[in-house]
C-alpha cells in the first residue's frame, strides 16, 4: 500500500450517498479513517446527493447503487450530462455484470460489493489516490498502464485449504490495530470469535507470507506465548 500523502495536501472530498443509516455511518467512517480522505457529506438518496452537489464541491462519489427514488447510475447519468466530473466508486450488493459494464462507460472507477470490510474500502480508496495523483504527460505506453494500473485490485492469492479471505481480513484488522503490542492467537480469537487453533492458522499464513512476525513471550510458567505483530515495512 502507498504511503499517504503529505499533510499539507488538500485531502479528497468523499460525498457517501447512502440510504441505509446503519451503513452509512459506517462507509462515512470507514473514509475518515483513510489518511488523505474527507466526508464532504452524507446523504441518503439520489435528489438529496444532486443538491448536495449543487452547493458543495465533492472529488469523489461513495455511491450505493440501490436508492430509494432511484438507481445510482440515474444518478451518475444526471451528473455527466450537467457537466459534472467526480469521480464515482460504486457499492452495491448486485453482482450483475451488464450494469458494471454501464458503470465503467459513465466513469465509476472502482465497485464494492456489499459487505466489506474496512480494509477493502481503504485498499479501493489508496488506489484511487494514487491514479488521482499522477499527473503530467506520460512519456509512453508503460507509464500510462502503470497510472490505470492503480485502480485496478490485485489479484488474491490463493489461500490454504480451510481459510477464508474474510476472516483473514478480520484477523489482519485485529492485529494491526495491536499494534507493537501484538496478539497471542487466543487473544486474536477472542476479538474476532473464532477458536484459539483457527486463529492460530490464519496467524501463521500471514507470518508465511511475511505480513506478520511471531516472538515468543516468557515470563509465565511452562512453554513462552507466541506474539505475532503486523510487519508495517511490509508497505501494505
Amino acid at each position: 500500500m502507498s504511503a499517504p500523502p503529505p499533510v499539507d495536501a488538500a485531502p479528497i472530498r468523499v460525498l457517501v450517498v447512502e440510504d441505509d443509516p446503519l451503513a452509512a455511518d459506517a462507509h462515512a467512517l470507514y473514509v475518515r479513517r483513510v489518511p488523505g480522505f474527507a466526508v464532504a457529506g452524507v446523504v441518503r438518496s439520489r435528489a438529496d446527493a444532486s443538491q448536495f452537489l449543487k452547493r458543495t464541491a465533492v472529488d469523489l462519489l461513495l455511491l450505493d447503487l440501490f436508492l430509494p427514488d432511484g438507481h445510482g447510475l440515474q444518478l451518475v447519468r444526471s451528473l455527466r450530462a450537467a457537466g459534472h466530473t467526480a469521480d464515482v466508486i460504486a457499492v452495491t450488493s448486485a453482482r450483475d455484470l451488464a450494469v458494471v459494464r454501464e458503470g465503467v462507460s459513465l466513469g465509476v472507477v472502482q465497485y464494492v460489493l456489499k459487505p466489506f470490510t474496512f480494509s477493502t474500502l481503504r485498499d479501493r480508496l489508496v488506489r484511487y489516490a494514487d491514479f488521482r495523483a499522477a499527473a503530467g504527460e506520460a512519456s509512453g505506453q508503460d507509464e500510462v498502464d502503470r497510472a490505470l494500473s492503480a485502480l485496478r485490485a490485485p489479484q488474491p492469492a490463493a489461500l490454504p485449504k480451510g481459510l477464508s479471505l474474510d476472516t483473514l481480513q478480520t484477523i489482519t484488522e485485529a492485529l494491526r490495530a495491536a499494534g507493537a503490542d501484538g496478539l497471542s492467537a487466543g487473544a486474536a480469537a477472542t476479538a474476532v470469535g473464532i477458536s484459539r487453533i483457527t486463529a492460530r492458522r490464519y496467524l501463521e499464513h500471514l507470518v508465511h507470507t511475511s505480513r506478520a512476525g511471531r516472538t515468543p513471550q516468557y515470563g509465565h510458567v511452562g512453554r513462552p506465548e507466541l506474539r505475532y505483530r503486523w510487519l508495517s515495512q511490509t508497505g501494505r
